[in-house]
């Protein structure tokens, strides 16, 4: 009996770390760290309301690149771009909102530690969604491919001032 204890909670251990292997995580991080040049992919301003306004920074001549998982329409991409332009260009980017706070600049971490690519998003002002950070980001390695998805947190999505998509879905 204690040897099936055992195995079962081996087997749950074995499925938990397979489940989370992939996912990335995302260390804050000050300006003065981002170097060299990188392909910048800038999400969302699709719409004048649009909360989605997220870029990322793709260091360049590593082994690893980004995609965000999303149809081509809803970014662009710059490739080549010089640190300080590339963090420049971020910040002007995720502003666009007329609830916006601050920004939020994180390094998207490997397996192995290693900032492989830079997250700038927006904060917004508390009353405007009933908290700042809105976003729900999600980085998962498949391959030497970093997958990005994006979208807002399901519980402020089906309230407020995020019906109107669900709406506009349906119709």
């Amino acid at each position: 009996m204690i040897v099936c204890k055992y195995i079962l909670a081996v087997l749950i251990l074995i499925s938990v770390n397979s489940c989370a292997a992939g996912y990335l995580k995302t260390v804050r991080t000050e300006p003065s760290s981002v170097s060299g040049s990188y392909t910048l992919l800038l999400h969302g301003s699709r719409y004048g309301d649009d909360v989605e306004n997220v870029a990322i920074l793709d260091k360049e001549g590593d082994a690893y690149s980004f995609k965000i998982a999303a149809p081509e329409f809803d970014y662009t991409v710059q490739k080549g771009v010089a640190a300080g332009k590339a963090l420049e260009e971020a910040e002007g980017f995720v502003r666009s909102h007329r609830a916006f706070m601050s920004s939020r600049l994180s390094g998207i971490i490997d397996g192995q530690g290693n900032i492989i690519g830079y997250e700038v998003r927006p904060l917004y002002i508390a009353h405007e969604f009933g908290l700042s950070d809105i976003l729900y980001i999600d980085y998962r390695m498949k391959d030497n491919t970093v997958i990005t998805y994006i979208r807002v947190k399901y519980d402020l999505e089906k309230k407020g001032p995020f019906l109107f998509r669900e709406r506009e879905l349906m119709d």
